[in-house]
């Protein structure tokens, strides 16, 4: 699901864009205090009201909460956004600027496991699918210090989940690229772009259409769809703090996203004949950090 992805992204802007905010002071010992600031270990927890397709590929929307916390204990960072938590094993060293990145991911994925959160009737039709659990991992790199100054960030990620629930029983593979800057001493944004490849048991599993479902839901057959890459996306996030500024305190945060769904996804009737091949998701909410 694409909220936690979002979310994530909102609270890691809200917490990894914070100290960048405040170096924007010009003497040598206000720099020094924000770089032991930016060293040390800290956690931000939130909650937002997420704006989201009922389902992949869906026209129709709802909102939902989106409960979030990101930081870092002893060195070592975690998010927890939504449906989907990491974990990043290669410890955090004081000042340095080059971030490796590596350890576990989960994700549960609720897509189309209750008929209660789809409107449309044909969909409704077609039947709840199973909640998957997919466990994998991830690798990365970040760099500080890019463009705009000493303090701004970029960092590329690949991750790999699988499903061990027995649900769609595949594999996802997803990049994603992230930025982030500072706008003043309150102020932070960032823009990132994502995609997503899929196998054929998940284009199967929650794409396709049989005879029998065909008939109860008078949707086409759509029996084989190949697995592939199954979107890409593009997002904004932005935090703005509330109570003194991005280093401590209570700060809002928001982002938009937008998703183009490819290939046999996007050709699937749940997709091209009642859905939509792209979607906007939002999210808006409040977030303090300790």
């Amino acid at each position: 699901m694409r909220t936690s992805i979002l979310a994530a992204a909102a609270l890691t802007a809200a917490l990894a864009a914070a100290a960048p905010a405040l170096a924007q002071q010009n003497s040598a010992a206000a720099a020094a205090d924000v770089s032991a600031d930016f060293d040390r270990d800290t956690v931000t927890v939130g909650v937002a009201g997420a704006y989201l397709p009922d389902y992949e590929g869906s026209d129709d929307y709802r909102v939902v909460p989106a409960p979030g916390a990101i930081g870092s204990i002893n060195g070592y960072a975690f998010t927890l956004a939504g449906n989907r938590v990491s974990v990043d094993l290669i410890r955090n060293q004081p000042g340095q600027s080059i971030d490796l990145q590596a350890g576990p991911v989960a994700v549960v994925n609720f897509n189309r496991t209750s008929r209660k959160q789809i409107d449309d009737p044909q969909v409704k039709l077609l039947g709840e699918r199973d909640t998957a659990i997919e466990l994998g991992g991830y690798v990365g790199i970040g760099k500080t210090g890019v463009v705009t100054s000493p303090y701004d960030r970029i960092a590329v990620s690949l991750s790999y989940r699988y499903d061990v629930a027995g649900a769609h029983k595949s594999g996802i593979w997803q990049p994603t690229v992230t930025y982030f800057t500072p706008l003043s001493r309150k102020a932070a944004v960032g823009l990132f772009a994502s995609a997503e490849h899929a196998q054929a048991r998940y284009a199967r599993y929650y794409f396709g259409i049989d005879q029998a479902e065909s008939l109860a839901s008078g949707l086409p057959v759509y029996a084989n769809p190949r697995g592939g890459w199954k979107n890409w996306s593009l997002g904004a996030i932005g935090t703005y703090s509330l109570t003194g500024d991005l280093l401590g305190g209570w700060k809002a945060v928001g982002g938009v996203n937008y998703r183009r769904m490819l290939n046999d996804y996007a050709d699937s009737p749940l997709v091209s004949t009642v859905g939509s091949r792209g979607q906007w998701l939002g999210l808006l909410g409040v977030a303090y950090t300790f």
